[in-house]
């Protein structure tokens, strides 16, 4: 393990995880342990959320290619032992809030629901993370991008109050990047058109922030969406540059 490539990627972009394998069980006592530890890791690798939450869908009944995906995953922490944040003293402070959201589209083989992935920033350091299955089947991907932006825009209202608690102080709105133009376009419209009607009202979330002020969408392209890295598998290369950009860096 102590050989391992620091830009391998925790997770094959090849790699199609489903409940119903063909291999063998194998002891779920001993794959909810390992789970349960890689989850306190993701509190300060925001770069392996989205592999821990793949591998979390099979503590049930987790089969030998599930603990092959959680044994390449341990190889790539141990190869990477030393990456982590950093947050440094700084002489001014910078108290804006930047999201990120993204989402695939069916990415998950058994039920074809979507994985939601978001990122927040307070200055240029990530602060707040989340990597997971959306609960409902998207029919498109501007309603799988919609669903993500809802659930930034509730992790941006409780970073805003939280900040305000800290510092005595009502900070900016927030402002969260999408790169889908569809799904902007939707959460900025107040009627309820026919490519909407469809969805979840509490999805519509995202909609009363805009309309308040609470929170300001921008868009960015897909290669400047940081949020990437919680939503699918990457290559290498693309991953280490995710990575990289969201602050995970070498502290050795």
């Amino acid at each position: 393990m102590a050989g391992c490539n620091p830009c391998q990627t925790p997770m094959e972009a090849r790699l199609k995880l489903s409940k119903e394998g063909t291999t063998a069980l194998v002891d779920p006592t001993e794959y909810r342990s390992l789970v349960g530890s890689l989850r306190y890791l993701v509190h300060t690798r925001p770069d392996i959320s989205f592999a821990v939450g793949m591998v979390s869908r099979f503590m049930e009944k987790p089969r030998q290619e599930h603990l092959a995906a959680v044994k390449h995953l341990l190889r790539h922490i141990a190869g990477t032992v030393e990456y982590g944040l950093v947050y440094p003293k700084l002489s001014g402070v910078d108290n804006s809030l930047t999201g990120y959201s993204d989402s695939d589209l069916g990415g998950d083989v058994d039920d074809r629901k979507s994985t939601s992935g978001i990122i927040y920033f307070l200055g240029t350091k990530a602060v707040a993370w989340q990597s997971q299955k959306q609960k409902v089947v998207a029919l498109s991907s501007c309603e799988a991008e919609y669903i993500a932006g809802a659930g930034a825009a509730c992790q941006a209202v409780w970073l805003t109050r939280l900040l305000k608690d800290v510092t005595g102080e009502a900070p900016q709105a927030p402002r969260l990047k999408m790169d889908n133009m569809s799904a902007i376009a939707l959460s900025k419209n107040p009627v309820l058109h026919d490519r909407s009607k469809h969805i979840d009202t509490k999805y519509h979330f995202i909609r009363e922030c805009v309309d308040k002020g609470d929170l300001l969408l921008e868009f960015a392209s897909s290669q400047e969406q940081l949020a990437d890295l919680m939503t699918k598998a990457l290559g290498r290369s693309r991953f280490c540059e995710l990575r990289e950009k969201i602050g995970v860096v070498n502290l050795g």
